[in-house]
């Protein structure tokens, strides 16, 4: 776990709960903690249906890539900017991220996780 400190660095003052969600989610110390400040923001409470600690259920993170990909995606529905080239090189790679998934998941001879990948399109 971060230390307050360490906890302030890497924490966002650009996001839908700044300034009062944030300074919640500095002092919280386990994972329910962190649902509970989420939930009264509608943006990052989708982000927890679904996410479990079983086998198969997916983590924060990968709803968070998932999420992601999404954005980046409606990056190709307008014309004439230069966030197609960044969504691009982001989707690149989250590509290059499954690929190593896959690929470790069959060098561990775990192949049951292995559609566990984050879809592109």
């Amino acid at each position: 776990t971060f230390d307050s400190p360490a906890r302030k660095a890497v924490v966002s003052t650009q996001s839908t709960g700044y300034p009062e969600g944030l300074k919640f989610l500095k002092n919280a110390e386990d994972r329910e903690e962190v649902r509970r400040i989420c939930e009264k923001f509608g943006a990052y409470k989708e982000l927890y249906n679904g996410v479990g600690d079983g086998p198969n259920d997916k983590t924060l993170e990968d709803k968070f890539f998932e999420e992601e990909v999404k954005l980046l995606a409606l990056a190709f529905e307008q014309q004439f900017h230069f966030g197609v080239f960044y969504a691009f090189v982001k989707l690149k790679e989250q590509e290059n991220r499954n690929i190593v998934w896959i690929a470790e998941c069959i060098a561990q001879k775990n192949k049951n996780k292995v559609e566990n990948y984050i879809p592109i399109f």
